[in-house]
């Protein structure tokens, strides 16, 4: 039984009691202590009743005490939050904030209290958080997540990410909105960049694509004005000096008749840049056609053409077998021809050529080579090697177009793949290539 002196003091421990409640989600009953049934005071001697009231006193402290300091914990625990801590009541004013409301509004919690938190929204965002909050006390919905714009004691917006659900009140009374609000201004920044930047690379991706269609369209002209402006002059060079050869045989010396071959010599080689070339040209839009297939099989009668243009050649060529690629199996045969060709051709001077193809596996790729002991090439030049018309050696001592190499690259390319090369002077030349995936 509470003395009628201890009494005033549960009462006053009863706001704590309420405080916490809402913190924690409960609300205490604001009821006062019950009191016993009344007991005759003949029974217990006054003595005992003052004994009893001392201790219902102390212990009151002491549950008063753990009270107020439960409540300061979770105070300290709640101002320590980032994030903005809220309640609305069931008409959507503000009841309660933590102090990040002030970081994050500018403006104080005291004077926020009471307001409607539509009051610190961009105008254009008011309707929509007042459907939403709506629903909600409809009972449409218990929780909701949104992003709003906050307008700052100085004006500026800022984007708020809202968060809450509904908590019901045990005494009967209207349900409220309790959550948290972030500032996610940083991130909408980073958004809003990221898609400006995604534009801009739409934008020149476009650009680029139809910068890329008008130079296809510049090479198919550039590919007719080759294959016929050029052709003509060069065919009639040729014919014109085989008339001269065979109608002058018996008065030409041997000089004059060494100046036509020479002559049709030279158109031959000219034919045969201009067909490079406009292959060369022609890659880029070609159509990529993979199918699966074994390059070894694709390799073998390139090495058969290659015996049968210099039987007396001495060569062992090394083939591994079950190179099962996936690429364009034109193209690759192209690659194949102009690798294992420059391979025989730089070998010519070797007493025995050794030419191999293989592959190895490095990771998840598979890198295949095309080796050989000719003469090689010196490395500090190895970037001009893939260049059109560029040469590493005298085309007196090496005959070709110039073009085979920058062709192999241009088809590797086209298949996300790549090419390159190992070597030194006099100790042949290794080169390596992927397929991409």
């Amino acid at each position: 039984m509470l003395s009628p002196d201890i009494a005033p003091l549960a009462l006053a421990a009863l706001p704590v009691v309420a405080v916490l409640g809402f913190f924690t989600g409960r609300r205490a009953a604001a009821r006062a202590p019950a009191r016993s049934p009344a007991r005759s005071p003949a029974i217990l001697p006054p003595s005992a009743t003052d004994d009893e009231a001392a201790i219902e006193a102390h212990s009151l402290r002491t549950l008063n005490r753990a009270l107020q300091d439960s409540q300061e914990r979770y105070r300290q625990m709640v101002e320590s939050v980032s994030s903005v801590i809220f309640r609305l009541d069931g008409s959507g004013r503000l009841v309660f904030l933590n102090s990040a409301w002030k970081r994050l509004s500018g403006f104080d919690v005291a004077h926020s209290l009471g307001r409607p938190l539509i009051d610190f929204l961009h105008p254009d965002d008011r309707d929509t958080a007042r459907e939403r909050f709506a629903a909600i006390m409809r009972g449409d919905a218990r929780a909701c997540t949104c992003q709003l714009r906050l307008r700052t004691r100085e004006g500026e917006m800022r984007w708020a990410e809202l968060a809450g659900r509904v908590i019901d009140d045990e005494t009967g009374d209207e349900p409220s909105l309790t959550g948290i609000i972030d500032d996610i201004s940083a991130r909408k920044v980073a958004e809003l960049t990221l898609r400006n930047l995604n534009q801009e690379l739409e934008s020149r991706v476009r650009a680029r694509t139809a910068e890329l269609e008008a130079s296809n369209r510049e090479l198919e002209a550039f590919s007719y004005s080759v294959s016929h402006d050029l052709r003509a002059p060069l065919r009639a060079i040729d014919g014109f000096a085989h008339i001269l050869e065979d109608d002058l045989a018996d008065r030409l010396d041997d000089t004059s008749r060494d100046h036509l071959v020479r002559i049709r010599k030279a158109c031959e080689r000219m034919a045969n840049l201009i067909d490079a070339l406009i292959r060369l040209a022609t890659l880029a839009r070609q159509p990529l056609n993979r199918e699966t297939f074994d390059l070894s099989e694709l390799a073998l009668p390139i090495i058969d053409e290659l015996r049968a243009e210099e039987p007396a050649r001495l060569a062992e060529v090394e083939i591994t077998r079950g190179l099962v690629v996936s690429a364009d199996k034109v193209l690759m045969h192209t690659v194949l021809e102009n690798l294992l060709r420059n391979a025989w051709k730089f070998t010519a001077r070797e007493s025995v050529a050794r030419i191999a193809l293989g592959a190895t596996h490095e990771g998840n790729r598979v890198i295949f080579h095309v080796e050989d002991n000719g003469v090689g090439l010196d490395m500090a030049h190895v970037g001009q090697l893939f260049r059109p018309f560029q040469r590493l050696h005298k085309s007196t001592d090496f005959p070709g177009t110039g073009i085979g190499l920058a062709t192999v690259q241009r088809v590797l390319e086209r298949h996300g793949g790549s090419i390159w090369v190992d070597s030194r002077p006099g100790g042949g030349a290794r080169f390596r290539f992927t397929l991409g995936h």
